[in-house]
This record gives C-alpha cells, structure tokens and sequence, in this order.
C-alpha cells in the first residue's frame, strides 16, 4: 500500500499531467500522483524523464533489460510491472521480460543481454560490485558511449525504484494488460452455450 496518498492537490499542472499520462498510458501513473505532492519533486523529475527518453546510443532492448534487471535487484514491483509493459509495447520477448528475475536459469538470452543483467545487477548493489573484465566486455560489444548510457540507466532505473519502493508504490496492472485470455476457457464457454 502507497505510504502517501495518490490523490495529491488537483492544480492545474497535476491536471495537465493527468491527461497526458491517461493518453500516453491509458491510465494515470502512481508515481505522478505520488509525486505530485511536491511539485517541483515532480516537474524536475517529468524534465528529467524526458531528456532521458532521447538517449539513443544503446540498442532498445538491451536497455528495458538493464532496467528491469535493476527494478529486479531492488524489488519495485511498480517498474517490474510497467517495464514488462513497455517491453510488451516495443515488441520484445515476453519470456525475456518474465524471466529477468531469474535470468541466470534461463535460456532465453544471448550473452550480451546476460552481460547486460548481469552488469545491472553488479551496479545496483550497495556499494556496486562492477569488475573490470564485464565492463571491458560490455565496451568491447556496445562501444563507449553506448556503455556510458547503459551505466546511466542503470543508475536511472535505481533512482525510479527506489523512490517506488520507498513510497509504497506496486504494481498497477499494466502487466495484466497485456496478457492473453486462456483460449480453453472461452472454447469450453463457447461450447457450453450451444
């Protein structure tokens, strides 16, 4: 349960970020509301999201992996279930996206990608436990300034879980979302009717 409330002050910011976030999402973000009870916490923060969405040096699906892997590590079960969303939406794996929890048993990663989790993982430890032969190899596969972002997002991701975790903020469905209903239920209602 969120430790605040997620119906902050409606000004006309918070309106603004409402339509937005129903349009962009279908439904109003937790942390926006949560957030909204500081609006400058909240302003800097959207301003922030938003030059980082123009980060384009590393591959798409390497990134959603680096943030997952961090959400993971740390537990927000909000990033865990909006990222499976966004990974949904951007045409990925859906078995990369649920087994990033575990993704040392699974088979379904190419080795950058497990270089990639593993890499979010090392950073999001407290202190981090990044060593030098995983940096060199994820240089030598993504290139300098595709390495720096992954650092970045990695450490963006960690400031979003954090701040979820922290506040209380869990999942809001948007895994459900994307999930197809059991066929043998809806044949086996079908038949039942006629």
């Amino acid at each position: 349960m969120a430790r605040v409330s997620l119906t902050p002050r409606r000004t006309v910011f918070f309106r603004m970020m409402e339509w937005y976030s129903r349009r962009t999402y279908g439904k109003v973000l937790d942390p926006g509301k949560a957030l909204a009870h500081q609006p400058r916490v909240l302003r800097s923060y959207l301003q922030f999201e938003r030059a980082v969405g123009k980060w384009n040096q590393l591959d798409p699906g390497l990134k959603m992996l680096a943030e997952m892997g961090a959400a993971a590590s740390i537990g927000c079960s909000w990033c865990m279930d909006f990222g499976y969303w966004l990974g949904r939406q951007q045409g990925m794996n859906p078995q990369k996206l649920l087994d990033v929890p575990r993704w040392r048993d699974s088979d379904v990663y190419t080795e950058s990608e497990r270089d990639v989790l593993e890499y979010a993982e090392a950073m999001t430890a407290t202190p981090p436990e990044v060593d030098d032969a995983l940096a060199a190899r994820l240089i030598g596969r993504l290139g300098e300034p595709a390495f720096v972002e992954l650092t970045a997002m990695v450490a963006v991701e960690n400031l979003r879980s954090r701040i979820n975790s922290a506040l209380g903020l869990t999942s809001q469905g948007f895994k459900d979302s994307c999930d197809i209903p059991n066929t043998a239920r809806r044949t086996e209602g079908t038949s039942a009717a006629r």
